[in-house]
């Protein structure tokens, strides 16, 4: 494994290192089954550079752009994002909604993903969730539900009447977990926390990557970050390309896929209860 400037489509892992567009137009036309990412904010972080919101979706539509040209027909795009605070609020999912109408996508959910930790704010509410928008190029496409499926509230609720009198009335298997997930956000405690400051919890990726793509198929994250959605792929018998400007994430991402590999990554398990404090 290492970190390249090229595309290989017989890699399991491609990390590419350079502008996401290099990597995207490298990969063949209809070539992925899942694009999930989390884009830069536009916040000021260290990996990006602020300009103007006008620019900022202008950017963000040309990626889009060429993840809709190397996703199958029947494959997803998952764009992960969350407000852009500046004197007032912004909600990029809002912003960023026309540009993938605009290119003829329908939306399948608007996934509210919900945690318990972040800044505390004193002149408005503390956000505490960020949006998933995932968007198929038709009606027909993979969507696999049982893998993530989630325990019933009560799985030994019956029918009371009817044919199926006394028969048990939820799925054995689960239930759909809605579109609202709650999954820990990664902040220092959390057993997967790096030096990347805004890190995606593989849970919330695996939950994707299992229900939107089937086994060896290909997922690529345009900004790849220190590749949680290269574990949560490779972990799953999938594969994964993705791009990220700053080497020292690439390195992380590395150093993780490898530790995935001898069975030593620390990771929070699909389905893990969240932590009851008074417990």
């Amino acid at each position: 494994m290492k970190i390249t400037k090229n595309y290989n489509k017989n890699s399991d892992v491609t990390l590419f290192n350079g502008d996401t567009l290099k990597l995207l137009k490298q990969i063949p036309d209809k070539e992925a089954r899942l694009i999930i990412t989390s884009p830069p904010y536009n916040i000021g972080k260290e990996y990006e550079k602020v300009k103007s919101i006008e620019n900022y979706l202008k950017e963000q539509e040309e990626v889009i752009k060429e993840c809709i040209r190397i996703m199958k027909d029947d494959g997803s795009i998952c764009w992960q994002v969350g407000n852009l605070v500046n004197g007032e609020v912004f909600p990029l999912d809002i912003l960023l909604y026309p540009i993938f109408k605009k290119h003829g996508l329908h939306l399948r959910n608007r996934i509210v993903w919900h945690f318990g930790h972040g800044l505390h704010c004193s002149n408005r509410f503390s956000g505490r969730y960020e949006t998933i928008l995932w968007f198929t190029k038709s009606k027909d496409y993979i969507f696999n539900l049982d893998p993530v499926r989630v325990p019933q509230k009560y799985p030994q609720k019956r029918h009371f009447k009817g044919a199926k009198k006394g028969q048990l009335s939820g799925n054995p298997l689960g239930k759909n977990p809605s579109d609202v997930w709650d999954i820990p956000n990664v902040k220092s405690n959390h057993p997967e926390k790096t030096e990347h400051p805004c890190q995606f919890p593989v849970e919330l990726v695996e939950r994707l990557v299992l229900s939107m793509t089937n086994k060896k198929d290909l997922v690529v994250d345009p900004f790849m970050g220190v590749g949680s959605t290269a574990i949560a792929s490779i972990k799953n018998n999938r594969r994964c390309a993705g791009a990220d400007t700053t080497i020292k994430y690439l390195n992380i991402a590395k150093k993780r896929l490898k530790l995935l590999e001898k069975g030593e990554l620390k990771t929070r398990e699909i389905g893990t209860p969240i932590h009851d404090p008074t417990k």
